[in-house]
């Protein structure tokens, strides 16, 4: 099974981390349904070109969190996540993002009406492209 992840090397968020986020947008989306087998911890190193310790780490913290389970002897699945918990991830998935968006700008030394400025300009864009997508 392929699994559409990207991994910026340029970025400061260590590869678990991106990987996770990513894996856990697409569970608590419903993009990967409840049961769906995912591919070997070996398989999915080798397509994202990272190492077996990353994504055992990224699997382990999934299921920690509830969104994986795994089976000894047949493999890792996405587990039942109910709408309450659903909606927990999808919002903290955004606060999470959020933050990360906040320090950037705060590391550039933006002030916080140039942080909304750049806020409602992205999201007026995005709503535009989305749209346009229709």
């Amino acid at each position: 099974m392929w699994i559409p992840i990207q991994i910026n090397e340029q970025s400061a968020e260590p590869l678990y981390h991106q990987i996770g986020i990513q894996l856990r947008a697409l569970i608590v989306s419903g993009q990967l349904e409840e049961g769906t087998l995912l591919p070997s911890i070996r398989e999915l190193a080798q397509h994202l070109k990272c190492s077996v310790i990353t994504i055992r780490r990224v699997y382990q913290n999934l299921e920690t969190e509830g969104l994986l389970f795994t089976r000894q002897g047949t493999g890792t699945f996405v587990a039942q996540v109910g709408a309450e918990e659903r909606s927990r991830h999808r919002l903290e998935s955004v606060v999470e993002a959020f933050e990360a968006a906040v320090a950037a700008a705060l590391r550039v030394q933006c002030t916080e009406e140039e942080m909304g400025d750049i806020y409602r300009s992205v999201v007026k864009e995005r709503l535009r492209q989305s749209r346009q997508g229709d």
